[in-house]
């Protein structure tokens, strides 16, 4: 893939070229922020030609609002009125303030300060390169660019502006045939109290028949934040990965989170994403089977109130025969709140024998509580079978008269039956302490609401 390749073909076209689009408020300021990182930066040429290109698609449809498809539901454009300034990437590789303990115990655990990689504060793992994304680009940017970005894979606004302004994350290189002995934990915390935006993108590839456990634990921010992180993932012939993401509360940040995944022959992927306190949230998952036989289950869990907002859309790519996807999120809302999922399998022409199944299933715990369902299919084989369901409702009565009537108060009954439909989600969760985690993580949410 040439860096300055020209704009793709689903890139967003102006309705009519001789009428220029009006840029907001927050897009003239990322703009400049741009100009000034041009003159500032010293990396290779190539890069700087690669960022420029990226950020020119980005400027050319500007934030996605709802009259693009893939973003219907979610109106990015009016939820980030301005831009914050840029983060400084050598006050994170200063002091770190203290360091909260990890979500998993017995991890290895990579510490990240506000996207940057912290090598003094994470530990050696045995059999797997671990390298800080900015001083890897410095050293073979032509060769990072092309794995940082599958090609025609995930195209879209926010990755094209991720692109332009990414300067921290992690790379995690597994070799063929290495046994983790235990799980990854990459810790992203936030020092700084200034309001700031963070562009983070780490990748994470797997030899030929490796095995890891990879978990994200997102600490609260140390004020507001705009993030923008991206995450990068390719499974060699046969490597297996288990990933879970575990968010704590992020009061006043706006997060749009990209997990890119491309699986290569007999590869399988388990990803579980837990979502509770999270004000905005957009999470896009991008998936490609590219060797037969692979494996892939996506599941997701968001709690939400108030008026907080979670958007969760999908694009499982079928282009190899002979694979298997699972796609099993939940929604518990109340309040104002606004949860989203959108998920379209595509299954290529010669993708024979594709299995793929998509659900998704939401509470509404209130009469001001929202949901938007949107599964789709797009098949051009003959030899397939797929579906796809969709449900919300409210709590079962009858399961609540039964739990009552039994003794139990009807705000425990309650408790009990949104807990039963939570831990749901995690099953694919192999780890017993990391599903123990999920679990506590629920009883914490619903004890904030009984309170």
């Amino acid at each position: 893939m040439s860096l300055g390749s020209a704009k793709p073909k689903d890139a967003a076209e102006p309705m009519n070229p001789r009428i220029a689009s009006i840029r907001t408020q927050a897009e003239t300021i990322l703009a400049e922020q741009f100009a000034r990182k041009r003159e500032g930066a010293r990396e290779p040429v190539e890069l700087a030609a690669w960022r420029a290109a990226r950020f020119a698609e980005f400027l050319e449809s500007g934030f996605p609002t709802r009259r693009r498809e893939a973003w219907h539901y979610t109106d990015l454009r009016r939820a980030i009125s301005e831009a914050l300034p840029q983060a400084d990437p050598e006050a994170a590789r200063g002091e770190a303030g203290p360091i909260s303990a990890p979500i998993h115990p017995g991890a290895h655990r990579l510490v990240m300060v506000d996207g940057v990689f912290r090598p003094d504060l994470s530990d050696v793992v045995e059999g797997v390169s671990v390298r800080c994304l900015a001083a890897a680009l410095r050293q073979d940017a032509g060769a990072l660019t092309e794995a940082l970005e599958p090609p025609g894979l995930g195209r879209d606004p926010t990755l094209a502006l991720n692109a332009a302004f990414m300067d921290r994350g992690v790379l995690i290189e597994a070799k063929a045939g290495a046994r983790i002995d235990k799980p990854i934990e990459i810790s992203w915390m936030g020092a700084n109290l200034r309001p700031q935006a963070i562009f983070a993108r780490s990748f994470v590839r797997l030899g030929a028949g490796a095995r890891l456990n990879l978990v994200e634990s997102i600490g609260e921010p140390g004020g507001a934040r705009q993030v923008n992180s991206v995450m990068v993932v390719r499974l060699e012939e046969d490597a297996r990965l288990e990933h879970v993401l575990l968010g704590a509360p992020q009061p006043g940040c706006q997060r749009v989170e990209t997990f890119l995944a491309t699986l290569a022959r007999g590869a399988g992927l388990s990803s579980c994403a837990f979502v509770a306190g999270s004000p905005f949230l957009r999470r896009q998952v991008f998936l490609r089977f590219e060797g037969e036989n692979g494996q892939a289950l996506l599941s997701g869990l968001s709690l939400l109130r108030g008026d907080e907002h979670a958007d969760n859309t999908l694009l499982i790519e079928h282009v190899a025969p002979h694979c298997e996807s699972r796609e099993r999120f939940k929604h518990v809302i109340e309040g104002e709140a606004t949860g989203v999922f959108q998920g379209k399998i595509v299954v290529a022409p010669g993708a024979q024998k594709t299995d793929g199944q998509m659900k998704s299933r939401a509470i509404l715990l209130s009469e001001g509580a929202s949901m938007y369902n949107k599964p789709e299919l797009e098949i051009f084989a003959d030899d397939v079978v797929c579906g796809h369901g969709a449900t919300c409702g409210d709590l079962d009565e009858d399961q609540l008269f039964y739990a009552m009537a039994r003794g139990l108060p009807r705000p425990q009954a309650e408790a009990l039956l949104l807990e039963a439909f939570a831990q749901e989600t995690f099953e694919g969760v192999t780890d017993e302490g990391m599903r123990e985690t999920l679990g506590e993580g629920v009883r914490a949410w619903l004890a904030q609401r009984g309170s």
